[in-house]
């Protein structure tokens, strides 16, 4: 029972003493405080992965960096992070949720002023990786939290609280970056977090009081496990994020992550099933709403950070918008979620959370389909719907799957389940980035050999099409008229291949997260948020 849950510290002897009268779902303010203040901090951590993805071109110029070092500003903080997240639950139960948090809020806090102050790429990669991991800790103790201290009839409110922070993050990340850094510089990306970061940390410190350390724990620490799992994930990452763009296995760097994550991935998984405190305990899975809740946090994070990357891509690539008017073009699904947010917390206690999944994937897979019909004039107004189906629906899907996947687990597991259910959450928008890079790159040589295809000296339309061009370059400029003519013609089909590959991602994304819809019915029907589903079982 979540009361049981409450009051921890009980005496199996004395329930009385431990519990004096108070209602079923009474929440101490102490603990609603404390909690808010841990999901601002999650706030943070979630939206740090997201914001210097605007504004990527301004830190370059501000560190010198190349080309090829730049994206390591994101992949840096990534791997780390991916790292922590599914270590974050052993390392509650051994120091506390109160420890844990406030060192990782503490941690993120003083690598962003130390990220503030890189003089170089170098340094930069160093801090963005401290800030990943050891602001990583503060994710999963938020969901495990959430579903340990709150009785179940509270989970309409709380549900949708971290629900919203969990995907309006990493979607507005991009906006709130461009604001920032057009109205100040890239040094206050990262300068915004201090002042906040410190009163997450007083507040944890001074509130938690959800539990207590287990010190014994250490001794049984299975270093080997977590130097497995830090080379199977931490590669895996890598990985996923650079082969896309170096052809995967034939780039060497990659090929030799490849073989690293392979046995990561053998020493992690003997160390689980054979450890005897293992550093990742995978029984949740055991439990088939945890499993089918993870398999569609999976999919949920391919839609969230795959839209997230494709839609400033299709602006910047094809409109040629800047980091702020990308920011202004976006917003929209940010507050479609902000809205929607009360709504899914409503709805969860009065209808079967699988109608919401199964209206929220279709939600999301209508909106995706109507991005298929792309053109290269499309702007804010052609994007106002599909951007509004894909904020609402992401919430009635997000706050559902947090309740299927970890409403029914006992309190002993749900430290190490809120990190596996928000590592999956991670990996698929890693898996699903690589997928979409992957597509994106082959359809547009696809579709440009084809199109070049039709655009030959022996096609009438084509000569046609270059004659009227040139005869206008003529008019207009007083350079080589032909050579423009042609070079415009080149830029034209290389524009069309783009779309129709953007097009491509966008069925590909609608078919998916359509027959995620349709393997909803097949999942057990989940206890009602007023019923017992809080308690462990």
């Amino acid at each position: 029972m979540a009361t049981a849950t409450i009051t921890a510290g009980a005496m199996p002897g004395r329930p009385a003493a431990a519990a004096p009268a108070l209602p079923a779902d009474h929440m101490p303010v102490r603990r609603v405080v404390a909690f808010l203040a841990m999901v601002f901090g999650m706030f943070m951590a979630i939206l740090d992965i997201q914001i210097v993805s605007a504004s990527l071109s301004e830190i370059q110029a501000g560190l010198s960096a190349s080309s090829d070092e730049i994206p390591w500003v994101q992949t840096a903080y990534l791997i780390a992070e991916v790292v922590m997240i599914p270590l974050s639950g052993f390392l509650s139960r051994m120091l506390s949720t109160r420890v844990l948090f406030t060192t990782a809020a503490a941690g993120f806090t003083a690598a962003s002023a130390l990220a503030a102050t890189a003089t170089n790429i170098d340094q930069m990669i160093v801090y963005r990786a401290i800030q990943g991991f050891i602001g990583g800790g503060m994710i999963p103790s938020v969901f495990a939290a959430a579903f340990t201290i709150f009785p179940p009839s509270k989970r309409a409110v709380v549900s949708p609280m971290i629900g919203l922070v969990a995907t309006l993050a990493p979607t507005i990340g991009p906006t709130v970056g461009g604001y920032i850094s057009h109205a100040m510089s890239w040094h206050w990306l990262f300068l915004i977090n201090v002042v906040p970061g410190i009163l997450v940390a007083t507040a944890a410190w001074a509130l938690i009081d959800f539990d207590k350390p287990n010190l014994k724990l250490f001794s049984k620490f299975d270093w080997w496990g977590l130097i497995g799992m830090a080379a199977f994930l931490g590669c895996m990452e890598y990985v996923l994020e650079e082969g896309p763009n170096h052809d995967w296995l034939q780039e060497p760097a990659v090929f030799a992550c490849a073989i690293i994550m392979t046995i990561g991935a053998v020493i992690f998984f003997w160390r689980v099933f054979t450890a005897e405190e293992p550093i990742v305990d995978l029984r949740a899975f055991s439990n088939v709403n945890f499993a089918f809740g993870s398999l569609f946090s999976f999919v949920v994070g391919i839609g969230l950070y795959g839209l997230t990357y494709l839609y400033p891509v299709f602006l910047g690539r094809i409109r040629g918008y800047d980091s702020m008017m990308i920011g202004e073009a976006l917003f929209v699904s940010g507050l479609a979620m902000f809205f929607t947010a009360p709504v899914a917390g409503i709805l969860s206690n009065k209808i079967d959370l699988r109608l919401m999944m199964m209206i929220g994937f279709v939600g999301f897979a209508t909106g995706t389909w109507w991005m298929t019909h792309l053109t290269a004039d499309w702007d804010f107004y052609e994007l106002l719907i599909p951007q509004i189906l894909r904020g609402c629906s992401m919430m009635l899907c997000m706050v559902p799957i947090n309740n299927i996947a970890l409403g029914t687990l006992p309190p002993e597991r749900l430290k190490n389940a809120s990190g596996l259910f928000n590592l999956t959450r991670n990996l698929g928008g890693a898996v699903g980035l690589a997928l979409i890079n992957t597509v994106l790159i082959d359809r547009n040589a696809f579709h440009y050999a084809r199109l070049s295809e039709h655009v030959q000296w022996g096609s009438q339309a084509a000569q046609t099409k270059l004659q009227n061009m040139t005869l206008t370059f003529e008019q207009t400029a007083g350079l080589d008229a032909t050579s423009a003519a042609i070079s415009k013609l080149s830029g034209m089909a290389h524009q069309q291949a783009a779309l129709l590959s953007f097009m491509d991602v966008f069925m590909m994304l609608t078919v998916l997260f359509a027959s995620l819809g349709f393997f909803v019915l097949f999942i057990n029907k989940p206890a009602q948020q007023g019923g017992g589903g809080g308690g462990g079982h």
